[in-house]
C-alpha cells in the first residue's frame, strides 16, 4: 500500500445529508486515493448513523476511510480520537456540515512543511443558498495577505481562530490535544498552544476552496447565557496564562496578546 500522507478528521454528531455532501467532496479529490485516509469519528450517538455510514464506506471501495463510533459527545474529543488514529505526517480538519474543492488536499499538501502551515481560500454561505459568498474576516485575510512567497504565521493570524481551512504537521500538534473542558473558543486554543512550532504560513491558490457553512442552531451559532460565556471564558484564560508562561520563550508575544484580548471580548459579546 502507498503511503498514506494526509490524515482528514471529520468529527460528525447526529449527521444530516450535509454529511454525504462532505464526504462526496473527499472522495472527489485530485490527489491520489491511497495517499490520504478520511477518518470519521461518530460522537454521542450510534445507530441509524454508524450504519449509513458504513453504507457510504462500502460504496466507495477505492478510498480508505476508518469510522470509529464514541459514546462521549463532544467535538474536541472527537477530534483529539482522530488526531489518536491518524497515519500520516499531514492532518487536516473538516467540520461535517463543511465541503472542499476537488484541487483541496493536493494544494495544500505541496505547500506546507515541516514548519509551514498551508492555507485555503475560505468560501463561506449561508444554509441553502450555496452560490452567493459571505463576508467573511478569514476570506479578507486571504485577500489582503495572499502571496506565493511564506508569510511569518502571525501575518495571517486570523486564520488561526480554528483548524480548519489548512493542513498541519503532525509534529506541530505532538501530544497537544483539544481542551474538552471548553465548549466554546476550544478551536483558537489549541491553535496558539501549537503555534510554538509553527513558523511561516502558505496560500494555496483560490481553486483550493473550504466551503464553510454558516446555519442555525450550529455548535457555533448557539448563543449561551453570560454565566456560560463568563466560567468558559476565565477557563480559557486560563489555559492561555498557563499555555504562555510555561514556554514563554517559544511563543510568539502578540500573537498571545490577541488571543487573551479575543477571550476577554468573548465574554462581553
Amino acid at each position: 500500500m502507498d503511503e498514506v500522507k494526509v490524515s482528514v478528521i471529520v468529527p460528525t454528531y447526529h449527521p444530516k445529508n450535509y454529511l454525504w455532501v462532505c464526504l462526496d467532496s473527499l472522495v472527489n479529490q485530485t490527489f491520489r486515493t491511497k495517499e490520504y485516509e478520511i477518518i470519521i469519528v461518530l460522537n454521542g450517538c450510534n445507530e441509524p448513523y454508524q450504519t449509513e455510514i458504513n453504507g457510504y464506506i462500502e460504496r466507495h471501495p477505492s478510498c480508505h476511510f476508518v469510522l470509529k463510533q464514541i459514546d462521549e459527545g463532544g467535538v474536541s474529543n472527537a477530534r483529539n480520537i482522530g488526531i489518536d488514529l491518524a497515519r500520516a505526517k499531514f492532518i487536516a480538519f473538516i467540520d461535517d456540515d463543511d465541503y472542499v474543492s476537488p484541487s483541496y488536499i493536493e494544494e495544500l499538501y505541496n505547500k506546507a512543511s515541516e514548519d509551514t502551515v498551508s492555507l485555503a481560500y475560505p468560501f463561506a454561505f449561508s444554509d441553502g443558498v450555496d452560490g452567493i459568498q459571505l463576508e467573511n474576516r478569514i476570506t479578507e485575510e486571504y485577500d489582503n495577505k495572499y502571496t506565493p512567497e511564506k508569510l511569518q504565521f502571525q501575518e495571517a493570524r486570523r486564520y488561526f481562530s480554528g483548524p480548519c481551512m489548512k493542513l498541519i504537521h503532525r509534529n506541530m500538534i505532538c501530544e497537544r490535544r483539544f481542551d474538552k473542558r471548553l465548549k466554546n473558543g476550544e478551536d483558537t486554543l489549541f491553535m496558539f498552544q501549537i503555534s510554538d512550532k509553527i513558523k511561516y504560513v502558505s496560500f494555496t491558490s483560490p481553486n483550493a476552496k473550504y466551503y464553510r457553512r454558516f446555519r442555525q442552531n450550529s455548535a457555533t451559532t448557539t448563543k449561551r447565557n453570560v454565566t456560560q460565556k463568563i466560567r468558559q471564558n476565565i477557563v480559557g484564560l486560563s489555559a492561555y496564562f498557563s499555555i504562555y508562561f510555561r514556554n514563554i520563550k517559544q511563543y510568539n508575544f502578540l500573537f498571545f496578546i490577541t488571543r487573551v484580548l479575543g477571550a476577554i471580548r468573548g465574554m462581553v459579546a
